[in-house]
């Protein structure tokens, strides 16, 4: 499995291992902290603030994400390296994580409960100082024509781990809150190590991987890197919080964690070959080829009654959001300059975390039918058509 990803030699993949294994241990994170927020703030009396604090972090998300990146933009200019930051980042994230894991077991007076879920806001923002720089890495790493190769190792760690968290709860619950923050600390620390370990703080000549352009990005390529973001972020949200239920009821006997679960392990499997193929066809036409696949096997499963074709839409589904992955930040840091490749993964992250917000308030406001996520997919889709030939023209224009 390994060899098969390293068939590039122009690729530094020791440290996009490292990278994924950070990125192990940030997936386990979010996955501790998605499973036990809502019932840590349900014990603590937070009903309501429960059930809209997610929303809000994303929102949250969406304008802090490229602030961040940013930063370390200029961080990475002044001192040559974004590893400084992502270890604060870590550090951070994990203390709040052992503070919580000590907390979780108090019985708080009804004056002090407040602090968990402020604690619970600052880990996130934690998360976020070092999740974008972290993944803005991956430019330093590959030229900009093998991004979706080594993209591809990220996304076969990510679904490995997502598709093994989705079908977890029970252990995490018979694990407890405490132990749980606590391993969620621990994880992120040894994947920010791995890292460090992996990346000594000078080890490239970025003018031997990418063209050295010292020119920003224009403003409208920055809007529009986010709106495409956002249109990626909200379909992928329609396909695992909607269409899961939609193919229960074609097969009653699987478990809706399950056909979640494994949608996320064939998109890691996919990723083993697509991309490969991602780099040969090129990031803007394997994105659009990824959203235009989601989107008509979102119809399909609307239209199907048959459990075998069901099975193939399953399938289906893993390849498109494996090759959607790929492509997504692939063609983010190919667009941006090498000197905002922060900016950009920050657009990136902000934008898909607006779209999850976005998705969840529909749901939770009006809910959502999967002939209305199949229409809202399809809009967004033509969003993301339409922003990326718009990309393309002015990186035409850039280059005259």
């Amino acid at each position: 499995m390994v060899n098969s990803f390293n068939t590039r030699p122009e690729i530094l993949w020791r440290q996009v291992w490292g990278l994924a294994a950070l990125l192990a241990a940030i997936i386990f994170s979010w996955m501790v902290y998605g499973f036990y927020q809502p019932k840590i703030l349900q014990q603590l009396e937070f009903v309501e603030l429960a059930s809209w604090l997610g929303i809000v972090q994303g929102l949250l998300a969406a304008f802090i994400e490229p602030l961040i990146g940013g930063i370390s933009d200029r961080i990475q200019q002044r001192i040559g390296s974004r590893l400084p930051m992502i270890s604060v980042g870590v550090v951070l994230a994990g203390l709040i994580f052992v503070t919580v894991s000590l907390l979780a077991k108090q019985n708080f007076p009804v004056g002090t409960r407040w602090i968990v879920p402020v604690l619970m806001n600052a880990w996130v923002i934690a998360m976020i100082s070092f999740r974008g720089p972290a993944i803005a890495l991956l430019i330093q790493f590959a030229p900009i024509t093998e991004l979706p190769q080594a993209n591809a190792i990220l996304m076969f760690v990510f679904g490995l781990v997502a598709a093994i968290g989705s079908m977890g709860n029970t252990l995490l619950y018979s694990m407890g809150a405490s132990i749980t923050f606590l391993l969620g600390a621990i994880a992120l620390v040894l994947g920010a190590y791995i890292l460090r370990l992996f990346t000594p703080r000078h080890f490239f000549d970025p003018s031997t991987l990418n063209q050295d352009i010292s020119a920003d990005a224009p403003n409208l390529l920055l809007i529009l890197i986010f709106v495409i973001s956002l249109a990626a972020g909200i379909e992928v949200n329609l396909l695992l919080s909607v269409f899961p239920q939609e193919l229960q009821t074609q097969l009653p006997g699987l478990q809706v964690e399950f056909i979640v679960s494994e949608i996320l392990l064939v998109s890691a499997i996919a990723s083993v070959t697509l991309g490969e193929w991602t780099a040969e066809l090129g990031a803007d036409k394997s994105m659009l080829i990824g959203l235009g696949t989601m989107t008509g096997l979102m119809g399909l499963t609307i239209l199907n009654e048959n459990n075998i074709i069901a099975i193939g839409l399953i399938l289906g589904f893993g390849v498109s959001f494996s090759l959607l992955f790929i492509s997504m930040i692939s063609l983010v840091l190919s667009k941006i300059p090498y000197i905002q490749a922060g900016l950009g993964t920050g657009l990136y992250f902000g934008g898909t975390a607006g779209g999850t917000a976005i998705v969840s308030l529909l749901m939770k406001q009006v809910g959502i039918t999967s002939i209305g996520a199949f229409l809202l997919a399809e809009f967004t889709f033509v969003i993301a058509i339409v922003g990326i030939l718009l990309t393309k023209k002015i990186s035409v224009a850039q280059v005259n």
